[in-house]
């Protein structure tokens, strides 16, 4: 059984992209537009790790994680922010809401397998 990753981003392009590396390494993937979309997916249940992006209409990637790490259901749930951001105060202020990782785009296919692999161990073992 593979592990199933959700993709939130706004661009069509970044979900498709992210969606192919992801598949090609076996694993399902659902996608969402925004923070609003991903946290409904999430609260549907099935969701092994999530990769999201932090600007986004509707609700931002970093209030998604705020608002998904509130529901004690979803402690464990790895979440990854996959941005064009690099501030600093970004990065910590996700990781302090509970993000597990923040890569930066573009980004290398290898570096988002390894993570999501890591993060996906447990749940698929």
């Amino acid at each position: 059984m593979s592990a199933t990753v959700l993709v939130v981003d706004d661009s069509a392009s970044v979900r498709q992209q992210v969606g192919a590396t992801l598949k090609q390494s076996g694993f399902n993937v659902v996608e969402a537009v925004d923070g609003v979309q991903g946290f409904n997916r999430i609260e549907q249940g099935g969701i092994d790790c999530v990769i999201c992006d932090v600007n986004m209409p509707n609700m931002n990637g970093i209030e998604m994680v705020q608002k998904v790490k509130a529901n004690p259901a979803n402690a464990d749930l790895p979440i990854v922010m996959l941005t064009t951001e690099g501030a600093k105060e970004l990065i910590t202020q996700a990781k302090q809401y509970g993000a597990k990782g923040w890569i930066v785009k573009p980004f290398k296919a290898n570096l988002l397998i390894a993570a999501v692999e890591k993060l996906t161990a447990t749940c698929v073992g």
